[in-house]
């Protein structure tokens, strides 16, 4: 059931950040989406009632039990370290542009 759910979230939203309210690193990534001024869904895992269940299923499914997990374009992308990493190398805005997720015209 909650495999169901995390797949049906990533599949319609371009980007899809798990995350948990109090996790520094989740604010961190959230905060970097929000200043390349991505549109993305943030799923707080510490509020959903379910979402012991969503992040056991995400461990199962992508082989990442922490948060942030972060999906781009239905690809599972990692956590805030590497969600960083791709945009130090300047391979994050595209992925996001790809996505649907930046307007084409954003030169953040």
């Amino acid at each position: 059931m909650a495999l169901a759910k995390a797949k049906e979230i990533v599949s319609g939203n371009p980007v899809v950040v798990f995350s948990k309210t109090y996790c520094p690193f989740c604010v961190s990534v959230k905060d970097l989406l929000s200043k390349l001024g991505a549109s993305f869904k943030a799923v707080e895992l510490d509020t959903e009632k379910d979402g012991s269940e969503i992040q056991a299923a995400l461990a199962e499914w992508t082989g990442q039990r922490t948060v942030p997990n972060v999906f781009i374009g239905g690809k599972h992308i990692g956590g805030c370290d590497s969600t960083t990493a791709l945009h130090k190398e300047g391979k994050l805005v595209p992925l996001l542009t790809e996505a649907g997720a930046l307007a084409k015209s954003s030169t953040a």
